[in-house]
């Protein structure tokens, strides 16, 4: 009988020494970051977006969390998973794939730490990944600490592309931190302007590709266990952005689910750079030294 005991003991051990995460000690053992380039926080009570509200509802959210300066894509990308400004990431334009301040730190990779590196050195057998629109992004998260990166080809006539793909990989590989970067409203707040009768029914259509990837999480059977996040890069005015009024530098932050608190609207101030400081703290990752980020830690249950 000892013996049975101290086998089921050492077997038991062999069974947690193995396990490829220890996601027990998480605060949720999956994160999906769904985030939209050119996502104004002015544009949520005006548009039809049953299911970004069904988010909303469920969980916390502002709508005037603050992009870098200056407000344009690679900058705030960059700040969005490195946890910092372009003062210390070094990326400063709207199409930066290199720093042009050198970084104030890089990892073994040579790039300055992003979420996915810090996962990655702390828990090494995580499944990260990150899929986008616009190629600009592969330059700024580090895909050589990545499970998996992909962009969605040809994406401005294959319009569902991006979250066909997602769905897959949701349902096949459950992964711990995904991001799914879609770079559509951009584009028509380019074309047809912010704000106007264009913006909001590309917006509309991304909410039912938004409503395809929450339920895509509930029939991969982690949706008990996922926190969703919603963001963006910056918001826009006219045609443009990358300016100071606040149309273009407020964006949206919203997140749900495991643990978090429901339908609260927080007054708490909230940078760009927070976003991978709350991720950090949902995966109890040590924040890099330079990283200035903080975690919204007022989202979670006490």
């Amino acid at each position: 009988m000892k013996r049975n005991l101290v086998l089921s003991i050492l077997f038991l051990l062999a069974g947690f020494s193995f396990h490829p995460v220890h996601a027990a000690k998480w605060r949720a053992g999956h994160v999906i970051v769904i985030a939209l380039d050119g996502w104004g926080g002015y544009s949520v009570s005006k548009a039809k977006i049953p299911n970004i509200r069904s988010v909303m509802e469920s969980g916390c959210y502002t709508m005037k969390d603050r992009s870098v300066l200056p407000s344009s894509s690679a900058v705030n990308w960059a700040s969005m998973f490195m946890g910092v400004g372009p003062e210390l990431h070094g990326y400063t334009t709207w199409g930066s794939r290199t720093p042009e301040i050198p970084s104030r730190t890089v990892n073994g990779n040579g790039i300055f730490p992003t979420i996915f590196s810090v996962m990655r050195e702390q828990n090494p057998k995580a499944v990260t990944a990150c899929f986008y629109e616009w190629e600009g992004i592969k330059y700024l998260v580090d895909t050589l600490s990545l499970s998996r990166h992909a962009i969605c080809p040809d994406y401005e006539k294959n319009t569902t592309g991006l979250c066909e793909m997602a769905v897959k990989y949701i349902k096949e590989e459950k992964p711990h931190l995904f991001a799914v970067c879609f770079d559509q409203l951009d584009h028509v707040g380019h074309a047809a302007g912010h704000d106007t009768p264009g913006y909001y029914e590309k917006l509309e259509e991304l909410d039912v590709q938004v409503g395809r990837i929450l339920q895509a999480v509930r029939e991969a059977g982690i949706g008990d266990d996922t926190i969703i996040i919603m963001t963006a890069d910056h918001g826009g005015i006219r045609k443009g952005h990358g300016g100071i009024t606040l149309q273009e530098m407020e964006i949206p932050f919203i997140i749900a689910g495991k643990g978090i608190r429901k339908g609260w609207e927080f007054r708490e101030s909230m940078m760009q750079f927070d976003t991978a400081a709350t991720l950090a703290y949902i995966f109890k990752l040590k924040q890099p030294q330079a990283w200035i980020g903080r975690p919204a830690k007022h989202v979670f249950n006490r």
